[in-house]
C-alpha cells in the first residue's frame, strides 16, 4: 500500500533476511541499541513501520501525504487479521452507522487514532510509537488480541517528520559517551528557530482549522476518513513537570463541547491513572492546559464526534536533563507515552460501546440542535474577489462543510446579495457544531484566561462578509458548491495594452510573474475606464497594464501568455490609450512596478513563528521568496540588494546604533521599511517610525491590580493579556496600501498589547480600529475602549523611502489573507504614496 525507494527497498530486503515475517524484529534489534539511547530521525521510524508492516498479517502501512521537505507521512494501520482482510468494510459500515444514526453492530470494531510529534522536539511520542506498533504486532496477550478483535488502530507516528529531523539531529549530534544533564549544556538548548515547528516555522498543532500546510491537510483527510471514536494527541512540556492527561481546566473547555465528551474523557483517563499508579509515576489533570481552540489536535475531535485527549510529557529536550524531580531521562520520557498509548487503548476498548454509542448520539444531537436553533445558516458573499471567496468556500470542504450556490438576487436585512457572489451554509448538516464553532463570533466566555487564542472566525480571516440568517434565501442550488477547473483564455494579440485587475487575490501572483519574465508594467493609482473590443470596462485603483509601447523583448507577449496561463487570471485587451474616464494610460498616473527583492529579518530575537508566517505567506501570495537574515548579520550584509526590509514581531535586542543607522541609510536612499508588532515597536524606538504608541506597560496599567488577593493573580494576568481575538478596522481605501481592497471595514488578528497610536498628520494613517472594534474574542473591556483610540496601520516618507508600521500581525497563522493584502501591497505600491512625517523621536502615547 505504499511505495518504497530502491535505497529503501534495498534496506528492507536486507532487514527481510534477517528477520523471518513470523516474528517482526523488536526496535533494538532492528536499530542496535533500545529505544531512547538515541533519538530517532523520520526515516528510521519509516524504514522500521515498513519492516513490520511487511513481516505482519496484522499491520498495513500507508503513505498518506509529504511534507513540505517530501518527507512521507505514514499511517500504520494495526488489527487482527480477520479485520484487515475487511478493512473498507468495516470503514464504510462506520461511516454509515454515524452518518444515518442506525443501529450499531456488537461486532463492529472502534476506531482508535494515535497521533506523535505534531511539534517536532517533543520526540517522545515518535519513539514510543515503534514500542507501541512493535507489541501491538508481536504480543500474545489475551488483552492485545482483544484489543486488536475489538478495534482498528490508526499509528501516525510523526505529524511533523521536517521538525522531528532538525531536533533529532540536535539531539544526536551533541550526545556524548555520558549523558549530560546540565540543563544549560548545548544540548538542551535548540538554536533558532528550533524544531517544533514545520518547514516553514508553523506550529501544525495550531493548523487543525487552517489546514494551511500539507501535513494538516494530509491529517485532516484520513480523520474524515475514517472518523475516530478515540484521538489521543501526544504531546511535551517543560522538564521540571510530570505527566499531564485531560480533563483539563473544566471551565477553559470550548462551550459546545458536549458535556458527555468530557464524562468519557474522565472514564478513560481512570485507566491512565491506574497505569501510572502501577509504576509509581506522578501526573496531574484538570490544571494548566484549556481544551479551547477547536484548531488543536486535542479539540478540533471534540466538535466532531470524537474524544479528542491532551498528553503531556515532561520534557528531557535531549538525553538527559536534570530537574525539580531528578534526573529526567529520555528513555523514561518514551516509557511513558508508551503506558499512556496502552492504557488508550485499553480503556477505549474497555468503553467500546459508550463510545460507539456516543458518536451515534453525537450526530443525532446535532440534528436536533440544529433544528432548534433560532439561525438556520449563514450566507457568504464577495463581489470582487472570486479567488479569496472560493478559498475559504474549499477550507470549508475540506472540514466537510456543504455550502451551496445562491443563483438568484436576495434581500436580507438591507443587504442585498448577487447571483454568483453569494452562498448559503445551512447548519442543518453533520458538521453542525464545528460549523457553529468556525463562525462564532462570542466575546465573553465563562472563564477568560486562555491556555492559546479566544477567536478564530474564518470569514473574518478570509475578509469575506457573512450573515447569520434565520431563514433559507430563496435561489438555492440543489448541488453544493466543488471546485471547478476553469480555464482562462488569452486575448488576442496586437491590442494597444492589456490589464488585469488588483481586486482578486491572484494579482500580485500573476504580477510577480510578469515581473520575472522581464514584462513591462504599470499600476493605476487612480480607478479609470479603459476602451476594449466589447466596450468600456472599469478598472479600480491598482488595476496592473501592460503597455505595448513599452515592452523590450520582442516574445513579451509570448511570455505574457506564459504567466497567464501559469496564474489563471483573466486579462483584457485594451484597444486605446485614451480613455473614457480617469488618467489616459500615458499619464504619470500610472506608475511603474519593479520586481521586489525582499530581505525578512528571521533569526534570534525575532518570532520564528510570525517570520516564519511572513516567508509562508509572501510565497503562497505572491510567489515572493525572501531571503532570510538573522539579526545580528544586518550590520554585514550588502542592502542595497533589497528594495523591502521586513521586520515581524521580535525584541531586536542584538540591532545597537550601528545597525539601526545603516536601515536610516538604506531607507532614505529609496528602501520599503515594514514592521509590526515588535518590529513596529523596535523602528519606533529606533527613531525610524514617527508615530507614538501604547506599551504592554501602558496597557497594563489600564487594569487596576489594587485590592486582590494571592489568587487573584492567574485571572489579572488573564486580563491583561490578549490571547487572541479579532477587531474591525476601517481603511482608508484611497492609499495604494489598500488597493484591492473594496470594504472600508477589515478584520485583524490582534494577539498582542502593543498599540500604535494615530498620527495627527495627514495622510499617514492607513488603518484605524472602529469606534466599536471588538468582532470576536475575549478582550478586558478597559482594553477595548483603548484599542478603539488607536491605529493599525501607519506608513509616511523617509527620505525617498518609506517606513510602514502595524499594530498587528497581517498574516496571522497564514490564514488572515484578507488583511495579509497589507502586506503584499506594500511589495509593489510601497512607494506609490507620499506622506510627510515631522522628524521628531517616536515616543510613547500617553
Amino acid at each position: 500500500m505504499y511505495k518504497i525507494t530502491t535505497f529503501v527497498s534495498a534496506l528492507v530486503l536486507g532487514f527481510s533476511s534477517q528477520f523471518s515475517m513470523a516474528a517482526p524484529p523488536s526496535p533494538q534489534q532492528f536499530f542496535g541499541y533500545p529505544v531512547g539511547e538515541w533519538h530517532l530521525r523520520h526515516d528510521q521510524i519509516q524504514m522500521y513501520f515498513q519492516q513490520l508492516a511487511a513481516g505482519s498479517e496484522k499491520a498495513q502501512l500507508e503513505i498518506i501525504g509529504q511534507t513540505h521537505e517530501q518527507k512521507p507521512l505514514l499511517q500504520l494501520i494495526i488489527s487482527s487479521p480477520e479485520n484487515l482482510q475487511k478493512l473498507e468494510q468495516i470503514r464504510l459500515q462506520h461511516l454509515t452507522q454515524l452518518s444515518t444514526g442506525t443501529e450499531l453492530a456488537d461486532d463492529l470494531p472502534l476506531i482508535i487514532w494515535l497521533g506523535y510529534g505534531v511539534h517536532g522536539n517533543e520526540s517522545s511520542g515518535p519513539n514510543a510509537s515503534v514500542q507501541v506498533a512493535h507489541h501491538l504486532l508481536t504480543s500474545t496477550d489475551a488483552e492485545v488480541q482483544d484489543w486488536l478483535k475489538n478495534a482498528v488502530i490508526l499509528i501516525q507516528p510523526s505529524l511533523n517528520p521536517d521538525g522531528l529531523e532538525r531536533f533529532a539531529t540536535w539531539a544526536n549530534m551533541h550526545k556524548g559517551k555520558s549523558p549530560v544533564a546540565d540543563p544549560q549544556s548545548r544540548e538542551h538548548i535548540e538554536p533558532w528557530p528550533n524544531g517544533r515547528p514545520n518547514h516553514y516555522w508553523f506550529d501544525l498543532n495550531r493548523d487543525w482549522l487552517p489546514l494551511e500546510h500539507p501535513e494538516s491537510r494530509a491529517r485532516i483527510a484520513q480523520f474524515y476518513k475514517w472518523r475516530p471514536a478515540v484521538v489521543g494527541d501526544f504531546h511535551e512540556m517543560g522538564p521540571n513537570s510530570t505527566f499531564f492527561f485531560q480533563p483539563g481546566i473544566p471551565t477553559r473547555t470550548y462551550p459546545l463541547t458536549p458535556t458527555a465528551n468530557q464524562q468519557l474523557t474522565a472514564k478513560i483517563a481512570d485507566y491512565h491513572a491506574a497505569a501510572f499508579d502501577k509504576k509509581g509515576r506522578l501526573y496531574y489533570t484538570e490544571e494548566s492546559f484549556d481544551d479551547f481552540y477547536v484548531g488543536k489536535g486535542s479539540t478540533y475531535p471534540d466538535v466532531n464526534a470524537s474524544i479528542g485527549i491532551l498528553f503531556e510529557q515532561a520534557s528531557s529536550r535531549g538525553h538527559l536533563q536534570d530537574s525539580i524531580n531528578g534526573p529526567l531521562s529520555f528513555s523514561k520520557t518514551v516509557e511513558n507515552q508508551y503506558i499512556t498509548s496502552l492504557s488508550t487503548l485499553r480503556g477505549s476498548v474497555a468503553q467500546k460501546n459508550a463510545l460507539q454509542s456516543y458518536q451515534k448520539a453525537f450526530v443525532l444531537e446535532s440534528e436536533r440542535l440544529a433544528a432548534d436553533d433560532s439561525t438556520q445558516g449563514y450566507v457568504i458573499a464577495e463581489a470582487a474577489d472570486k479567488t479569496r471567496l472560493e478559498a475559504l468556500l474549499h477550507l470549508l470542504k475540506l472540514h466537510q462543510i456543504k455550502a451551496y450556490p445562491i443563483h438568484e438576487r436576495w434581500q436580507h436585512k438591507g443587504q442585498t446579495y448577487q447571483k454568483g457572489q453569494a452562498y448559503y451554509i445551512p447548519l442543518q448538516q453533520p458538521q453542525y457544531l464545528l460549523l457553529k464553532a468556525a463562525f462564532s463570533t462570542q466575546t465573553n466566555f465563562q472563564d477568560n484566561t486562555f491556555y492559546d487564542v479566544s477567536a478564530w472566525t474564518l470569514p473574518y480571516a478570509f475578509n469575506i462578509e457573512f450573515s447569520a440568517v434565520g431563514r433559507k434565501p430563496s435561489g438555492v442550488a440543489e448541488e453544493q458548491w466543488s471546485p471547478q477547473p476553469e480555464s482562462v483564455l488569452m486575448p488576442s494579440a496586437g491590442a494597444y495594452a492589456y490589464a488585469f485587475d488588483w481586486t482578486d487575490q491572484k494579482a500580485p501572483l500573476l504580477t510577480q510573474a510578469l515581473l520575472e519574465q522581464g514584462v513591462v508594467l504599470r499600476a493605476a493609482s487612480k480607478p479609470f475606464f479603459a476602451k476594449t473590443v466589447d466596450g468600456e470596462q472599469a478598472f479600480s485603483a491598482g488595476a496592473i497594464v501592460i503597455a505595448a509601447g513599452l515592452q523590450q523583448h520582442n516574445n513579451w507577449f509570448e511570455r505574457l501568455g506564459k504567466a497567464q496561463q501559469q496564474v489563471g487570471l483573466a486579462i483584457t485587451a485594451l484597444s486605446s490609450g485614451l480613455t473614457a474616464k480617469g488618467q489616459d494610460l500615458g499619464s504619470n498616473g500610472f506608475v511603474p512596478v519593479t520586481k521586489p527583492h525582499v530581505l525578512l529579518v528571521a533569526g534570534p530575537d525575532v518570532n520564528s513563528t510570525e517570520a516564519g508566517e511572513v516567508w509562508f505567506n509572501l510565497e503562497k501570495l505572491s510567489g515572493v521568496s525572501p531571503s532570510l537574515i538573522e539579526p545580528q548579520r544586518l550590520g554585514r550584509v550588502d542592502l542595497s540588494r533589497y528594495t523591502h526590509i521586513i521586520l515581524p514581531d521580535g525584541s531586536y535586542n542584538s540591532l545597537q546604533q550601528k545597525e539601526q543607522q545603516l536601515l536610516n541609510d538604506w531607507a532614505k536612499k529609496g528602501g520599503v521599511l515594514w514592521g509590526h508588532k515588535g518590529g513596529a515597536a523596535f523602528l519606533l524606538r529606533s527613531g525610524l517610525l514617527k508615530a507614538k504608541a501604547w506599551n504592554s506597560a501602558d496597557m497594563s496599567m489600564l487594569i487596576a491590580d489594587q485590592g486582590l488577593s494571592y489568587a487573584d493573580k492567574e485571572s489579572l494576568a488573564g486580563q491583561r493579556r490578549i490571547a487572541g481575538a479579532i477587531y474591525q478596522t476601517q481603511l482608508d481605501l484611497s492609499h495604494p496600501l489598500t488597493f484591492g481592497l473594496s470594504n472600508k471595514n477589515l478584520p485583524v488578528f490582534k494577539n498582542g498589547t502593543f498599540l500604535l497610536a494615530p498620527s495627527e498628520e495627514p495622510f499617514i494613517n492607513v488603518a484605524l480600529y472602529t469606534d466599536k472594534p471588538q468582532l470576536a474574542g475575549y478582550t478586558a473591556p478597559e482594553y477595548v475602549s483603548r484599542i478603539a483610540e488607536g491605529a493599525a496601520l501607519v506608513a509616511h516618507n523617509h527620505g525617498e523611502g518609506r517606513v510602514i508600521g502595524m499594530t498587528d500581525n497581517p498574516v496571522f497563522r497564514g490564514y488572515f489573507v484578507g488583511s495579509s493584502r497589507l502586506l503584499i501591497n506594500a511589495l509593489y505600491f510601497g512607494k506609490m504614496f507620499s506622506a510627510e512625517s515631522s522628524d521628531g523621536e517616536g515616543e510613547d502615547a500617553h
